[in-house]
């Protein structure tokens, strides 16, 4: 007798298995993130969530969903005239899944349900974090999800009352909007403009552009290493683990995350020290720099026109877009430890080292050609997106890059070129977006073969002249 529950639960068995079979675990993730994709375009595109007489086109609906997924904030055209508060909210969902990813959704679902983590979900949750290893995946998501989520809504409420008390004619409703969005935008990379203004109702306090920079910091340094700091609070408080340590890694991503943001900080302050920032106070000078400099990490918040930045600031912050954030973090770019190998290799290379060290530590030399590989790559395409941009646009150069450095990075900050982008322009920064949030080398990885044949033989060497 034919029984359907049978027969769907031996259709889902075979197509696990085939899957798990013939795809790796970075193919099956980047199918998940394409379908993804194609629903947050289905969502965006019901009428349901567009304002009245609003309609924009399927392909600009599209580009919306990648850079929502992507968390990265460009858009071809003006956000609050499209969309209604239904499709706010709907935005603000897609942050979440995008800045936190998938498989840290879903599983955090799982263990609401309390239903059981399989191993092969594991892998995917590893390889969707960019973990090392399978242990302590589980306890990492829900740590990660529990603090982001509290601070959200702590600096909401905080950014709610600021609202209210900055602008004098706003309503509660519209400080809570406003209060909440500049939090979940923050802490999550959005850097989409729902309200026209950006972070500039905050440019002349003080407190909150002090909020924005720490939710900022907080999403692009790094999950494990918020874990990771966590753990270390906790030990100096309760002395429980007397064998503390930080990873290499949290100290790789800490280190260079706080050595970008005071480069960033004291070369925007000394460009725009007698230019954008003249008429500010010293103190507000320092403050400004500070928050571009983490702003253009991963938020893409802007307190002013970045249109009046020199052209030097905006090459600048061009760089800060491209380096990105840590890896397992909100943000995209080549990430702040591929940046940081890459320098401790040459450096060592100029001392005639053989090994690549920091913090008593040697660094493993698949890392380091991992990292050589990315950076290369990734100065490569984007070279090649400014090279067509700058045939296909007419637009400034400066502009472009901006705007590849920009997508990439997954950032948002932009000079406004992105709704006059043609066609082709528009399917080039839809590619860099994606290919940010996926991250190079998982992009790369798409094309290997689940197994690879090794020869079992070695070819033998030959010097060649270098330089």
């Amino acid at each position: 007798m034919f029984s359907f529950g049978r027969f769907y639960y031996q259709l889902k068995r075979r197509g696990h298995l085939y899957i798990n079979t013939h795809f790796s675990s970075v193919q099956i993730i980047f199918t998940y993130y394409i379908l993804i994709t194609l629903l947050a375009f289905l969502l965006l595109s019901l009428p349901f969530f567009h304002k009245e007489q609003a309609s924009p086109s399927w392909y600009d609906t599209l580009f919306m969903a990648v850079s929502t997924v992507s968390v990265t904030g460009l858009s071809t055209f003006n956000i609050n005239e499209v969309y209604n508060e239904r499709g706010i909210v709907l935005l603000e969902i897609m942050f979440q899944i995008g800045s936190l990813g998938i498989m840290m959704i879903s599983t955090f679902l799982f263990i609401l349900a309390k239903k059981k983590i399989s191993l092969r979900t594991r892998q995917l949750i590893m390889t969707d974090m960019n973990q090392p290893k399978l242990s302590g995946s589980i306890r990492l998501i829900k740590s990660t999800i529990y603090t982001l989520f509290m601070l959200q809504m702590s600096f909401g409420i905080i950014f709610s009352f600021r609202f209210y008390y900055i602008e004098a004619h706003a309503t509660v409703n519209e400080a809570i909007f406003n209060g909440f969005y500049q939090s979940i935008s923050a802490i999550t990379n959005s850097g989409f403009d729902v309200t026209g203004y950006s972070a500039a109702p905050y440019a002349n306090d003080s407190f909150s552009i002090l909020s924005l920079i720490l939710l900022i910091t907080i999403g692009g340094i790094g999950f494990p290493v918020l874990m990771e700091i966590r753990e270390w609070i906790t030990f100096k408080r309760t002395k429980e683990n007397h064998h503390f340590r930080f990873s290499l890694f949290s100290k790789l991503a800490m280190s260079t995350y706080i050595i970008l943001f005071i480069f960033g900080a004291l070369m925007i302050f000394f460009i725009e020290e007698h230019h954008l920032f003249q008429n500010m106070s010293s103190a507000k000078q320092w403050l400004n720099a500070m928050f571009y400099s983490s702003s253009a990490r991963n938020a893409g918040l802007q307190l002013h026109d970045i249109h009046l930045f020199q052209e030097s600031t905006l090459l600048l912050l061009a760089l800060l877009m491209f380096i990105g954030c840590s890896p397992s973090s909100v943000g995209g770019g080549i990430r702040t430890t591929t940046v940081a190998i890459v320098v401790l290799y040459v450096v060592s290379l100029i001392k005639g080292e053989k090994n690549v060290s920091i913090f008593s530590r040697r660094i493993d030399a698949e890392d380091i050609r991992k990292a050589v590989v990315v950076t290369i790559l990734s100065l490569s395409m984007c070279f090649v997106a400014v090279l067509i941009l700058s045939i296909t646009e007419e637009q400034s150069l400066i502009s472009i890059i901006m705007e590849v450095s920009s997508a990439f990075g997954t950032t948002g900050l932009s000079l406004g070129i992105t709704p006059s982008l043609s066609t082709i322009g528009k399917i080039i920064i839809a590619l860099l977006m994606f290919i940010g949030r996926i991250g190079m080398l998982y992009t790369l990885m798409i094309f290997v073969p689940k197994e690879r044949q090794d020869h079992g033989y070695l070819y033998p060497t030959e010097k060649i002249i270098i330089g």
